[in-house]
């Protein structure tokens, strides 16, 4: 199971380190029916009584906070349990779902900071939690879910985009994608693109030659986009990104432009089971006719393939 990029949302990990008083955090190690987060999911509660991230819609972080605070105070973990089949009467969750919610007082910063350390650099890894004794390490393989007293959470990195291109669909789709807090850097042989997406938050680099440059740190979970009118940037792009581990690779552009391309690709030597890993027309809007709605249609599509290959 893959626990998602944190986007905009406030990560509650980084936020421990952050500070130096002491802090509880809170990890979702269990769910029964609907959840509005998923398992591994986390909140970090500090000895003033802030907080941050959520475990839920708002209905049971008050609650969860004052447990918190009395788990600092007892020098111990604690386990909860929220609505189906909890003690806790009063408390319900809206989605009539169960949640199992283990509180570590003062956890491992030094553990902390590797598990960062490996987010940062990209490499997956799995965060291990005794329930029992609050012990925390960091493995290299496991899947997220309990085994006996111990709960261990599979970080996958997030979804990184390269989008490549030139005109305002190149800076749109960059603009929403940085917007929605995905790690992303637009390629772009024009200033003007390049500019439109900065002034949005974007990295963004000066692509010089009809190429995809050396040291992109392409890997198994980055989605390369391409958006340009003039086709024949496209094939020395495509040809280099079919030859890395992106999960997705897509090009704007009608049918026509496809089978176009492809023949190009097949004349410099891709071959076939290279070639159908290439997405296009892009979307799942067809023949969406403006960059906002393009963006929109490409993103949910790349997001829909990224949820199916981590079922």
């Amino acid at each position: 199971m893959q626990i998602p990029a944190l986007g905009l949302v406030t990560d509650p990990i980084e936020t421990i380190l952050g500070r130096d008083d002491d802090a509880v955090l809170a990890v979702i190690i269990g769910v029964e029916g609907p959840s509005y987060r998923p398992v591994g999911a986390a909140m970090a509660v500090f000895a003033d009584g802030s907080r941050a991230g959520s475990l839920s819609s708002g209905c049971v972080e008050g609650d969860i906070s004052n447990h918190a605070l009395e788990a600092l105070a007892a020098g111990a973990p604690r386990v909860l349990r929220y609505g189906r089949g909890s003690p806790f009467m009063d408390i319900q969750l809206p989605c009539g779902g169960g949640l199992d919610i283990l509180l570590l007082h003062r956890p491992d910063r030094q553990v902390l900071r590797a598990l960062v350390a490996r987010r940062t650099a990209r490499q997956p890894c799995v965060l291990e939690l005794d329930c029992a004794s609050g012990a925390m390490r960091l493995r290299e393989a496991g899947s997220t879910g309990r085994d006996g007293a111990l709960f261990r959470v599979h970080y996958l990195p997030g979804i990184r985009f390269l989008v490549f291109g030139k005109g305002p669909e190149a800076s749109t789709f960059s603009a929403l994608v940085q917007s929605a807090g995905y790690l992303n850097l637009l390629l772009s042989p024009d200033e003007e693109t390049i500019e439109a997406a900065a002034r949005l938050g974007s990295e963004t680099r000066h692509l010089l030659r009809q190429d995809m440059p050396d040291g992109l740190g392409v890997d198994p979970w980055t989605a390369i986009t391409l958006f340009f009118h003039d086709h024949d940037w496209e094939p020395p792009i495509l040809k280099a990104a079919l030859e890395t581990p992106a999960f997705y690779i897509g090009s704007q552009g009608s049918q026509r432009a496809r089978d176009a391309r492809m023949l190009m690709l097949e004349a410099m030597g891709v071959d076939r089971q290279s070639r159908d890993r290439l997405h296009g027309p892009v979307g799942l809007i067809p023949s969406a006719r403006d960059a906002g709605t393009l963006a929109v249609s490409v993103l949910a599509e790349i997001l829909a393939k990224a949820a199916e290959l981590h079922r």
